[in-house]
Parts: structure tokens; sequence; C-alpha cells
């Protein structure tokens, strides 16, 4: 597990406009979000869940945790 470091939280310069580096990662997670989303519903596993917006949230929320602290793309 890598460590978070104070460089990676610089924002970048994305043609001459400075984004936050939690837009990014925020925009990497969607890619697992909706790929698990599509999973349980074809397996069925979204039929134990009892209140669908609110695990779907939570489900973001870990899975963007996990992309953050893994440093998955460590170009950001």
């Amino acid at each position: 597990m890598s460590s978070l470091n104070v460089e990676s939280l610089q924002p970048l310069d994305v043609f001459g406009f400075y984004l936050p580096t939690l837009a990014l990662w925020i925009l990497l997670t969607f890619i697992p979000f909706f790929a698990l989303r599509w999973v349980m519903r074809r397996s069925g596993l979204d039929r134990f869940v009892w209140h669908r917006p609110l695990f779907d949230v939570a489900l973001f929320i870990v899975l963007l945790g996990g992309m953050i602290f893994s440093g998955v793309p460590r170009w950001l």
C-alpha cells in the first residue's frame, strides 16, 4: 500500500484550467462503480439491498477512498 504524498494533491493544469485532483479521482472512480453496479444487477445481488440509492452512495465513497489510497494511477 502506497502512502499519500502531498505532491499528488496539487491541482492539475489541463489546457490552462486548474482542476483539483479529487475531481479526476471522482471521474476515474465512475468506471469501477458502474461496473460493480452492473455486475450486482445482472447477478441479482441488488435485491438484498435495502435502500438502493443509499447503497450506491456508500459504494461510491468506498471505491473512491480505495482508489485514492491505493494510488492506482500514479500520474495523478
